[in-house]
């Protein structure tokens, strides 16, 4: 086993430098990219990594990048690839993006000089008693930081520079793949799974140190329109029929002590209203419907319907339609099938030096449709916390570990073959 030695400073200003690329992707635009400056990051990741001399490095017209790590050994080891995504959350500003670090952290709350508002409370963030003595990087306090998920792609670069310098470490071929718009559920739409040519994979996208994740919610998208009665509000007695109103009602009638994410936590589901919009004639509202469990989250479709059905019992000439599409499964469904992932993973987590967590994702990754596509694909930790809001944070020596995990991991698919 090679004695693994990353450099904080090389991937603080790499992780720095991306951060400052706006990337953020855009739900209301139907191109892929949905926002054409994420090619912008895509660009500066392809040409690095051709300048590691990664002949087919490369960023297609649809704003994905890929590249390969060619093998060095003469064993017949799978073909594992590393993913993170370049593209941002609209639910808070990326653009002039100014990273701090926080050097030599020793407990305090952190208040971000742009907005003495957003401060990091050592009471509130649970892992920054895990981090004294270590380097946090934030943004400024008018924007995110960009941890989610440019840690992960600097993590990633990282270790294919580190893999590219030390040929010694014996590795099957790796592939590396940046995706664009995973904000908004559609980082693998374009994808060429062909083209790529992976066994296995990971995405490089989680949070806590240590942790490895092999289970996601299962998720589906619903939208309700109510078509209502208009009429004149001076002659509106006995007429009008407010579409706002019944969908305020609706809305209002979803349960409050569970089945809501302000209520709920671990393996529990929810109906979430994520967009309202409308006039009286007609309403809609748009829903994310989560649960680990298919029965369940089907279940929780039937109980909107219920709610909806209920409510407009008191609108008699007022109707409904309700659509509900899948949008992506429980990866444990697909990973239970290839525990030898799981289990390289955790071994390199071990000679990462790191106690392993296996968690359960409430949320999604690309990962989560990848496994269904054919490429079953387990997150690994970036080290980043309190994602896509002005708190967002890392630790340097956190993603320094992550860096070591993925060294580790391509050694132990190489000896375990």
């Amino acid at each position: 086993m090679q004695d693994i030695k990353i450099n904080a400073v090389s991937i603080t200003e790499r992780f720095m430098k991306y951060v400052k690329i706006d990337t953020q992707s855009d739900a209301s635009s139907p191109t892929t990219p949905s926002t054409a400056k994420q090619k912008n990051l895509g660009k500066i990741l392809a040409q690095e990594l051709l300048e590691l001399g990664l002949s087919d490095a490369h960023l297609d017209e649809h704003g994905y990048v890929y590249a390969t790590i060619p093998s060095n050994t003469d064993k017949n080891v799978p073909v594992i690839c590393f993913c993170s995504h370049m593209d941002t959350s609209p639910d808070s500003s990326g653009e002039n993006v100014k990273p701090i670090i926080h050097k030599n952290y020793q407990g305090e709350d952190l208040v971000l000089p742009d907005d003495h508002n957003i401060v990091l409370k050592f009471s509130e963030h649970k892992d920054l008693k895990n981090q004294i003595g270590n380097d946090i990087i934030t943004a400024s306090g008018t924007t995110l930081l960009g941890a989610d998920n440019k840690a992960g792609v600097a993590e990633i670069m990282e270790a294919a520079t580190y893999l590219t310098q030390n040929p010694q470490i014996k590795h099957g071929t790796i592939k590396i793949l940046f995706t664009p718009d995973e904000e908004i559920g559609r980082g693998v739409d374009k994808v060429n799974l062909e083209k790529l040519g992976a066994d296995f994979a990971y995405t490089i996208d989680g949070e806590t140190l240590g942790s490895i994740e092999d289970e996601t919610f299962s998720a589906d998208g619903a939208k309700l329109i109510i078509n209502g009665v208009s009429a004149h509000p001076g002659f509106a007695k006995g007429k009008m029929e407010s579409a706002i109103k019944i969908l305020a009602e609706i809305i209002d009638a979803l349960p409050k002590d569970k089945l809501s994410p302000e209520s709920t936590s671990q393996k529990d589901g929810f109906i979430h209203p994520v967009g309202i919009s409308g006039s009286v004639e007609q309403a809609e509202a748009n829903f994310i419907l989560r649960d680990f469990d298919d029965d369940l989250l089907k279940s929780h479709g039937e109980t909107l319907e219920k709610i909806v059905k209920q409510v407009l019992t008191a609108y008699p000439n007022s109707t409904y339609s309700l659509t509900i599409k899948e949008q992506y499964r429980n990866m444990k469904q697909v990973l239970d099938k290839y525990p030898q992932i799981m289990a390289n993973g955790i071994e390199a987590l071990k000679r990462a030096g790191l106690n392993p967590v296996t968690r359960s994702i409430r949320g999604g990754t690309d990962g989560s449709r990848l496994s269904f596509m054919g490429l079953p694909c387990p997150n690994i930790f970036t080290g980043g916390h309190a994602f896509h809001g002005k708190q967002e944070w890392v630790a340097v020596q956190d993603m320094v570990k992550s860096v070591e995990t993925i060294v580790q991991l391509v050694q132990v698919w190489e000896e375990n073959s």
